[in-house]
Parts: structure tokens; sequence; C-alpha cells
């Protein structure tokens, strides 16, 4: 049964395509605008770094020095701090990319691969704090809320799936690392590394490259899937359907949630042009950011086929971490006493989405790693 609806699927892509050709053109090739003049420059750098900072050892002298904290509250390896640190920077998908590689090279089990990736993806800083405040609603402080919402309800979720099929956390793990041990283990990990500097960044950014262009891929099937979509009418259809259950919430604004659920960066333009109250507004924001979108879960389904990662445990996540985000942001309003009138609404064009991109992930990966030596330089002096 799920063959046939596969097929049935793909042969009504295939139509669309046929059918309206220009679309499909048009459509594609904003997506791959966007990835061209923002995802690239902004992803490329961090996953190079990541392989070169994987590749010299640091995470295995982060991870020991870690262990006592993330054990406990997440029970994860040290190791996996770095992977929260670099998911937190570079946005959708280098929490998957990283958690993907570790399961591979055997360095967490299927279970902590599983609870990692539940909580290492987020829309990244520069869409949060530039597209969505800045370009979109216009008011650049409301970053800290949108950005604040999303970045502690996924770190309430990571806390929640400490108990995902937990084992009992062992003396040693619990134990408080030196930093003597994490300097050799580092040491150790360098020797194993049999490649010279050249090959180690020659091989970065071959890898850090073929991933980016995924990406590119899939942005562009999925403007183009999106595109024939709207074209069909289907997020109206559904929209309206809901309409007759949950009466309260209007036609547009349901139009905006389902596209939403579908590509995040329209479905948060559409629900700002269909609410007029600035809580509404952010509620859904936080909503479709927490959740991230059909098109970023074939991103990371991809990223993770190569491993035994259950993807269930990550579309859970994903709904929790909307709802909780949802319901964070209405608390953060109103300690905030932000005026809940309405925003001028604002059509955005590419060039004003994730601006400034690059130097809000700079910051935030800077607060992170001083946020992690600070834990570490503390572990280490107990």
């Amino acid at each position: 049964m799920s063959n046939l609806i596969r097929v049935l699927a793909l042969s009504l892509l295939a139509l669309g395509m046929f059918i309206y050709p220009q679309e499909v053109l048009r459509s594609a090739g904003e997506g791959l605008t966007l990835w061209w003049h923002f995802v690239l420059p902004a992803l490329l750098p961090f996953f190079v770094l990541s392989e070169l900072l994987m590749a010299s050892g640091f995470v295995h002298f982060l991870g020991v020095l870690l262990e006592s904290f993330m054990r406990p509250v997440f029970r994860l390896p040290g190791k996996a701090a770095f992977v929260v640190a670099m998911g937190y920077t570079s946005g959708f998908p280098m929490g998957a990319v990283l958690t993907a590689k570790l399961r591979n090279d055997k360095e967490i089990t299927r279970e902590e691969g599983e609870r990692l990736l539940a909580f290492t993806n987020n829309p990244s800083p520069g869409f949060m704090f530039g597209a969505v405040a800045s370009g979109m609603l216009g008011e650049p402080t409301l970053g800290i809320v949108l950005a604040g919402s999303v970045y502690l309800s996924n770190l309430i979720v990571g806390f929640l799936f400490r108990f995902y099929k937990a084992a009992p956390i062992s003396q040693q793990s619990s134990s408080i690392p030196s930093f003597r041990r994490a300097w050799q283990e580092m040491k150790h990990a360098q020797n194993r590394e049999n490649r010279s500097f050249g090959q180690i960044l020659s091989d970065s950014v071959k890898q850090s490259t073929n991933t980016v262009l995924m990406v590119a891929g899939f942005m562009a099937i999925f403007s183009v899937i999106l595109r024939l979509l709207n074209l069909w009418h289907v997020p109206l259809l559904l929209a309206t359907l809901s309409h007759r259950i949950i009466q309260i919430l209007e036609i547009p604004v349901l139009q905006a949630f389902f596209n939403g659920l579908f590509e995040m960066t329209l479905g948060c333009q559409e629900a700002i042009q269909a609410l007029s109250t600035l809580n509404q507004q952010v509620a859904m924001l936080a909503l479709i950011m927490g959740w991230g979108g059909l098109s970023v879960f074939a991103q990371i389904a991809g990223l993770i086929s190569s491993t035994d990662l259950r993807f269930s445990s990550f579309l859970i996540a994903r709904v929790l971490h909307g709802f909780i985000a949802l319901g964070l942001s209405q608390i953060f309003l109103s300690v905030a006493k932000v005026p809940t009138s309405g925003l001028p609404v604002r059509i955005v064009d590419p060039s004003t989405l994730f601006w400034n991109s690059w130097q809000i992930s700079a910051l935030v990966f800077l607060g992170c790693m001083s946020i992690l030596s600070i834990l570490a330089i503390v572990r280490f002096r107990n």
C-alpha cells in the first residue's frame, strides 16, 4: 500500500512539472537563489570548521571535560556538547550532520544518537534575528523573544529526552574528569588520525561541499513541490476543511499554518500577513520554527540514512518543540511587555532574508564555545 501511494505521489509530481514548466523553473530558481546567496556562505564555513575540529581531537578533549555535565543532564556523552554548540550556531541541518558522523564513528550508541538528534536542530540565529524579526516583522528586538523561545524549548526537549530509553548512569561516566585525561584523550585521537593536515583540510572541504549541495537539492525540489501544492490549492483545501472543525481560526491563518508545515520560510511570512496582533504572530512563528517543516525533515532523513538512527524520535521531538516554543513565546512577550498591537506587514524579498546571518551565527558560536569553556574550567577546578 505504501509503495502504491509513493508511486501515485511521484506520478502527480511529474504530471504537475509537465503541466506547469514555467512555475517549476521559477520556484526551483528561487530556492537555489536563496541557497546560493545565503545558505551556502552561512553553512559551508561551519561545516568545514566542524570537520577540522573533530579531526584535531578537540571534540574528544571537550568530551572528557564535559562528560560529568552532559551525562546527568541529557544522558549523553561529553562529545555531544560540541554537536549542541554547532547545531545552535549554524541551524538546520548541522546537528544531523554531526550526529550521523558520531554514530558512524561508533562514538555514541543508537539511543544516544536519537536523543542528540532530537534537540540539536534549530533554525539558524541569522534566520530568526535577520529574516523574521528584522525583515518580516520589522522589529529586530523581537529576535530575542523568538530565539529565546526556540532555543530554550529545544533544551527542554533535550532534557525530556533523557528519559528516552535511558540506561543507568555508570559510576565511571558520572565521575569528575581531569584536565590531564582530557589532554591525553585528545592526543590519542590525533595519533589515530593518520592523515596529514592538507589531506584533512581537503577531505573536510569535499565532505562539506557534498552536504551543502545536498541541501541545495532539497531546497529546490521542495520549492517546486510547495509551488505545485499551492497551484492545486491543497493548503487552502486543508485550511477550509480544518476550519469546519476549528472554527475559532480563520481560513488564512490555517492556510499559513499548513504552508508552514511544508516549508518554514513561506509559512512564517504568510503567518505574519494572516494574523493581526503581535501575540498571535509570535505564537505562530514560534510554532512553525519549532516544527521546522517537511523540507527540513527530508534533509534530516537523508543525512541519517547511512546510520541506524530512527526518524520517529526526531518527529516526536519536533512536535514537542513547536508547542513548547509557542508557550514560551507568550510568556516572554508578557514579561518583556512588548505592545501587542499588530506590526505593519512587510513583504520581504530574498535580498532582505538572512540579514547579517554570518555575524549573528559567529556571535552565537562564540557564545556557545565560551559557555562550554567555562563549564569545562569549572569541572576541571572541582
